[in-house]
């Protein structure tokens, strides 16, 4: 069990003069203990409040957090709109570019493989040493230059420089996921950190189906089917938005939370990309989406890119229903039960014929909803002042787009986009295992904490019992 207070004091000159009780101004000038979920056997010690159970001195509480975490989950609407677009334009330029699937995954390597090298080498430096504002405005301008990149790109119809500019997106993109996700995580009490980063990652797959509805009615459209005049305006009114957020950002006030504030050095998840095989499944199934659709039967790229964008809106109600449920359900349960179900439809995903398989994605995508926001929170849990450091290993879990994607892609040309299912089916199968051996709830502290902390009492000060 564990208490959810820390100590402060408040300033000796405090009085309250109009009590009755001349005890009162002892104890309040003595001490106020707030709640924000701090460690009860870090305040025995003299350490710092923590995150994991996570409390952080002069944070706001209650509607005071209302602002900073709207424009925080402003982020995750960015990254998930690009998103969107990203998985469309692999197969639009497999037709306006004459590539092979195979080939047409650079995009998804160029983006998934910066979410392997830069957030431990800039990311997490970045959010270490300036904060979570300048890593967030760095992410932000780093997605504005790559969305300007797509012009020129578009012009000379370069794939190589349509790669490159993914890639720096996906730089400025993996820096906001560095950031915005362990903020949204430590912003408040650690027993509804799952449940905010739920309903922040909701606005996520808000943008993710929005992207794929503009392509399909930009992209495809017989003006455009053939040019990357389309890619050009689209990506250039992506940067000018990008822009005004950063912008919102310079001039807004955000409680910070610095690493000392953090509890004790606490082991650091070594393993990333096994933390994170529902993405690795979720990126393959969503990459050869259209194509999928097309074996289906739905010749249509227009029609196939407007079913994955619905797909899209049953994952952000699968996003928002599952923030319900974890009111009710442990996190690595509904988790367990997800995987159990995607695993599921994957697998029918590549038996069925006809739209039956198609069909099967689409509702693969609800499930798929929270599997993300919830294991970055319990990989993260009781981490202490390794938050940042850790919550930046397991957003290089997501650069597994940029190895499964071209594996899938291979089997695809080789045989079919039905039989490269077995892909991603491999990994939500693996993540039954995870859920429900490897995650494991909050750890409570020793039953002897409560009785020891309700006894400590600081140096030099009376007992006022």
């Amino acid at each position: 069990m564990s208490t959810d207070f820390v100590v402060t004091r408040l300033l000796p000159d405090c009085r309250c003069a109009k009590s009755s009780n001349p005890s009162v101004p002892k104890l309040v000038s003595k001490i106020t203990w707030y709640s924000v979920g701090a460690s009860k056997r870090a305040i025995m010690a003299g350490g710092a409040p923590t995150v994991g159970k996570i409390a952080v001195r002069n944070m706001p509480t209650g509607r005071a957090l209302y602002f900073p975490l709207a424009l925080v989950t402003s982020l995750f609407f960015l990254w998930g709109f690009a998103y969107g677009l990203l998985d469309v334009l692999n197969k639009h330029f497999q037709e306006v570019l004459n590539l092979s699937k195979m080939k047409s995954t650079g995009l998804q390597v160029a983006y998934f493989g910066a979410y392997i090298v830069f957030p431990p080498l800039i990311g997490q430096p970045v959010v270490r040493r300036f904060g979570y504002k300048v890593s967030i405005i760095t992410g932000l301008m780093l997605y504005v230059v790559g969305a300007l990149c797509f012009w020129p790109c578009a012009q000379f119809k370069t794939f190589p420089g349509f790669v490159a500019a993914t890639s720096v997106i996906a730089c400025g993109l993996s820096n906001l996921e560095v950031a915005a996700n362990t903020y949204v995580t430590v912003l408040g009490s650690a027993k509804t950190a799952t449940f905010r980063l739920n309903l922040s990652q909701s606005f996520n797959g808000l943008g993710s189906f929005i992207g794929p509805l503009i392509a399909s009615k930009f992209f495809f459209s017989a003006e455009h089917s053939g040019d990357l005049d389309s890619v050009k305006f689209i990506y250039l009114g992506i940067a000018c938005g990008v822009f005004v957020v950063a912008v919102l950002f310079v001039f807004a006030t955000l409680p910070e939370v610095s690493d000392h504030d953090m509890e004790h050095e606490s082991d650091l998840p070594t393993k990333p990309l096994l933390k994170q095989p529902h993405f690795l499944g979720g990126v393959t199934v969503a990459t050869f989406f259209i194509n999928l659709a097309n074996e289906d039967g739905i010749k249509s790229d227009s029609k196939a890119s407007q079913l994955l964008s619905y797909s899209l809106i049953l994952f952000t109600v699968g996003r928002f229903f599952s923030t319900f449920l974890l009111k009710f359900l442990q996190p690595r349960h509904i988790l367990g039960a997800y995987a159990i179900l995607c695993t599921t439809l994957c697998a029918l995903s590549a038996a069925l014929k006809g739209l039956g398989g198609t069909v099967c994605v689409m509702v693969l995508f609800f499930f798929m909803s929270c599997m993300y926001p919830t294991i970055f929170t319990l990989a993260l849990q009781d981490l202490g002042r390794n938050t940042k450091r850790a919550g930046t290993f397991v957003v290089m879990g997501v650069g597994g787009g940029a190895i499964f994607p071209p594996i899938q892609g291979a089997i695809a040309d080789k045989a079919s986009t039905k039989i490269s299912q077995i892909v991603p089916t491999v990994g939500f199968a693996y993540l039954i295992f995870y859920a429900f051996m490897l995650a494991k709830g909050p750890s409570p502290p020793p039953s002897d904490d409560l009785e020891a902390t309700k006894n400590h009492q600081p140096e030099g000060e009376p007992n006022y019992k």
